[in-house]
């Protein structure tokens, strides 16, 4: 399998040049197993997809009408990806990019090659810990050409990307490969959404549970939310400066027609970053009622305490008065000074506790 996982984060496992004989592995120009790879070939007329087993299958005329996307589904294969750099005359430094899946979100432009790259973050949340966990996206715009390598080949996060190419007449298909770089990006930010969404509903339980019961188990999970809040903000702040610099590149990769697109990228980018840090306060504010809460409770309980030991102070007294060894002592020869003296116990601890009702101390 490709996918690891250390600690909530995505671990790269060691890189397999050889495997057994007889599997899909690389040997010359073939695709090993666990790097699957769709080539998509469209323009507004027609629409064809073909499976990539060996990378003689890409068709020889990238150039011409119609637009390509190579989608590379694990890029743990280093020779695999080598090759596929070979094919589209990527930079060897970009190709270093890529199989580094510990890359923060960055944008740069290959002037020599005509080529922009641009590194993402696929956040997804693991709802059985609560973890959020990243998954390396880059994206290499080409002339007519795009090419997006997962870091893992468990999911497919661009469906919805291919539903929109099979319409004739969406802007996939009638745009060109710069709309297609920036469709890929707006879905990779729009599923930033989707955890602020969870995280709103984690927050507004954690809310109400510490004001209604806290317990040390919410301390540590506000903890943990404010950990993850922080992680995606990491993950996220970048992007903001990326965009901005892909719009202001005045690529002609990248047409005027889409960067009004790329605006508003960046500002849904800009919404998440403010959401996050108002979280963040949130959170803070959490944990300040859960604070304020327990020592309501604690003074509560001292409250109670206080007062029985106020009442049981008197009766304490009387009771070690008579319990000195005298012997002369004038109520020790009353045959009812006993019971005298447990009435007058009575009396004080029922008046006391009566006086501190009145004060609502109880």
């Amino acid at each position: 399998m490709a996918k690891k996982k250390k600690n909530g984060r995505f671990k790269t496992p060691k890189q397999k040049p050889f495997a057994a004989p007889g599997s899909l592995t690389y040997i010359g120009k073939e695709v090993v197993e666990q790097t699957q790879i769709q080539a998509t070939y469209y323009n507004e007329a027609a629409i064809e997809r073909v499976d990539i087993k060996q990378l003689d299958d890409l068709l020889p005329e990238i150039a011409g009408d119609r637009l390509t996307w190579l989608d590379v589904d694990g890029v743990h294969e280093a020779a695999v990806v080598e090759n596929i750099g070979k094919k589209f005359n990527l930079h060897p430094l970009l190709l270093e990019d890529i199989l580094n899946t510990t890359q923060k979100p960055k944008i740069e432009y290959f002037e020599d090659e005509n080529l922009l790259f641009v590194v993402l973050k696929m956040l997804h949340l693991d709802e059985e810990i609560y973890e959020i966990e990243a998954e390396q996206i880059s994206l290499v715009l080409g002339v007519n050409f795009v090419i997006s390598f997962q870091e893992l080949d468990q999911t497919d996060i661009f469906e919805s990307i291919r539903d929109r190419l099979n319409m004739p007449k969406s802007r996939l298909r009638r745009f060109k490969s710069d709309y297609l770089l920036y469709a890929l990006i707006d879905l990779i930010i729009d599923h930033y959404y989707v955890l602020l969404e969870s995280i709103t509903d984690k927050l507004e339980i954690l809310e109400a549970d510490v004001l209604n019961d806290p317990k040390p188990i919410h301390q540590n999970q506000i903890y943990m939310l404010k950990k993850e809040m922080s992680f995606m903000r990491r993950n996220t702040l970048p992007i903001r400066d990326m965009i901005g610099a892909l719009i202001r590149e005045n690529s002609e990769l990248v047409g005027n027609q889409v960067n009004v697109y790329l605006r508003d990228v960046q500002d849904h980018v800009l919404q998440t970053i403010e959401t996050l840090d108002s979280y963040r306060d949130v959170a803070d504010n959490i944990m300040s009622n859960y604070h304020a809460s327990l020592s309501n409770k604690m003074n509560s309980v001292m409250k109670t305490l206080t007062v029985f030991t106020v009442i049981f102070m008197p009766l304490t007294f009387i009771a070690g008065l008579y319990g000195m060894n005298f012997t002369h002592m004038p109520e020790l020869e009353s045959p009812y000074g006993y019971f005298i003296t447990l009435g007058v116990m009575a009396v004080m601890a029922a008046a006391l506790w009566m006086y501190f009702k009145w004060k609502d101390y109880l």
